[in-house]
């Protein structure tokens, strides 16, 4: 299942820069873009999309972006798409609360805090990431070329949503797989197997939880912004499966995986991801 979303900005620049964060989540589509309120609820009504990005004090006063919007909108829709303030001031804050929106996100958006936004509404709908296909190219011995495709979005099933079993805790099912593929060679690995990625120059080594190493002639930076939400870029030569992170020492600056087996370090470049990562292992510790 894909989710759909609208932009609601007058600057074509935050547009594309707000584009190119999304791009992270290959489940969630973008259906339109509007610059003006007439246009915004004309293709809100048209569309109906799930989720709206709003900018709600537009440099350009003919756009009347505002959250007379939303307001709008109840005179011919029960139901409203779940709108995200992106706005510059925190002035609107308290009547953005009042209109009921999802979000407030102030600009310029960072991919940090956009992330935390995104995982509310999966957590909230229980979407569970796409499944991977991977396609190798020998090189070389022991060396391959991988590329990723996204391919179908699946939902939870109704056992493995929070809520119903206190036990959740982990985003991804263990059936998900990613192919890798070399001339008629398939192998199909769960992607939850994969703990972590390192930097090595211009390639990207995989550590699977069994030992094996994968090569990937691709840059760490290519896999952050391809592999599904709940890999984390911690560190400028790691990117972690946050199913496998069993421990985080702030003190130590130490993400600790496979049960304490292997840890990595954290830059504090990365601080927000990581608080972002424990937010989403445990939104409540104790």
């Amino acid at each position: 299942m894909e989710y759909t979303f609208l932009i609601v900005d007058d600057v074509q620049a935050n547009v594309e820069e707000f584009l190119t964060i999304m791009e992270e989540f290959p489940q969630f589509t973008c259906v339109g873009m509007a610059s003006a309120k007439d246009q915004a609820i004309d293709m809100i009504l048209e569309l109906m999309p799930q989720l709206v990005f709003i900018e709600i004090a537009g440099g350009n006063k003919k756009s009347d972006l505002s959250l007379s919007l939303i307001t709008e909108l109840h005179q011919y829709l029960n139901t409203l798409p779940k709108f995200i303030i992106t706005t510059a001031s925190p002035a609107h804050a308290f009547d953005a609360i009042g209109a009921g929106v999802f979000d407030y996100v102030l600009k310029p958006v960072k991919p940090a805090s956009l992330r935390k936004t995104i995982f509310k509404y999966i957590r909230l709908h229980a979407v569970l990431p796409h499944s991977f296909v991977l396609s190798q190219r020998e090189t070389g011995a022991g060396e391959a070329h991988a590329e990723i495709n996204t391919q179908d979005a699946r939902t939870a099933p109704d056992d493995l949503k929070p809520g119903a079993d206190p036990s959740y805790t982990s985003p991804v099912a263990d059936s998900t797989t990613i192919c890798i593929k070399s001339y008629g060679d398939y192998q199909f690995i769960p992607v939850n197997e994969i703990m972590y990625l390192k930097a090595d120059n211009n390639t990207t080594d995989f550590i699977l939880q069994n030992g094996r190493k994968l090569t990937a002639y691709k840059t760490l930076k290519h896999y952050e912004v391809n592999l599904p939400y709940f890999f984390f870029r911690v560190h400028n030569s790691y990117i972690v499966n946050s199913n496998h992170v069993s421990r985080i020492n702030t003190g130590k600056s130490l993400v600790y995986l496979n049960g304490g087996e292997v840890s990595i370090s954290f830059s504090k470049t990365f601080k927000d991801n990581i608080d972002t990562l424990i937010k989403l292992i445990a939104p409540e510790y104790l």
